[in-house]
């Protein structure tokens, strides 16, 4: 068992370091969905905690009853996002991904209100300007993946005082782009179009895929890589350029 269980994270980690790889945006949308029917199964041997992790920072902040709120998961994937807001009551949710075949999975959970095709960071989301409540974005925010510039484009669709919530990986690996992103978090602060409530640093994000994104010295085989949970709420409805 622990052979068979040790080959299929080998097969898991080999997967995404080829993700990592594609620089295309078209390869890349393609690689998704094919990876779309293994996927949750590929993330769950990674131990995977930044859903449930990101939806915990959002309750404990979002005000009123859960199921009132109207949420936006962008890159929504297969929905696992989804999966953990149902679970804490929220049932008006919107997603929106680049790829057909994740958007399939998403769509097979039944979860979701709306679902929408659109490639964020390549064109603007398809909602009015301060539609939600409370937008997350987990797990797209890392190298080769949505680009920082992008982040206005969630403030516009979310509502004065509303929150957005995103994640990072803070491994070696991904820290200049952890850093590129928090100098366009802290230009929006300074701006005044929103303010920080939450920077939350997390040791155990997932299981490292390769030694670039464990620390010098430290093994991958058994080591996870670590992760931030991002949580602001919105100060107007100014809209910022990326």
């Amino acid at each position: 068992m622990a052979q068979e269980e040790g080959g299929r994270l080998a097969e898991v980690r080999a997967r995404v370091a080829a993700s990592h790889g594609i620089t295309d945006l078209a390869h890349k949308l393609h690689f998704y969905d094919r990876w779309a029917p293994d996927y949750d199964q590929d993330v769950a041997t990674l131990q995977y905690r930044a859903p449930r992790l990101a939806v915990d920072c959002l309750t404990q902040a979002l005000p009123g009853p859960p199921h009132t709120a109207l949420i936006l998961d962008v890159a929504c994937g297969t929905g696992l996002v989804a999966a953990e807001l149902q679970a804490r009551g929220f049932l008006q949710l919107h997603g929106v991904d680049g790829s057909p075949a994740m958007l399939g999975q998403a769509r097979a959970r039944g979860l979701y209100q709306h679902l929408s095709l659109c490639t964020l960071g390549q064109e603007p989301l398809p909602s009015p300007e301060g539609t939600f409540d409370a937008v997350l974005m987990v797990g797209a925010l890392s190298d080769g993946q949505v680009p920082c510039s992008a982040i206005p484009e969630l403030l516009r669709v979310t509502k004065p005082g509303g929150l957005v919530c995103l994640t990072t990986r803070t491994n070696p690996s991904n820290l200049p782009y952890k850093e590129a992103l928090e100098a366009t978090l802290d230009r929006l602060e300074q701006a005044g179009v929103w303010e920080r409530l939450v920077a939350w640093p997390v040791d155990r994000w997932e299981l490292a895929t390769s030694e670039l994104e464990v620390a010098p010295g430290t093994s991958a085989r058994d080591g996870f890589i670590s992760g931030i949970v991002y949580l602001y709420r919105k100060q107007q409805a100014t809209q910022v350029e990326g």
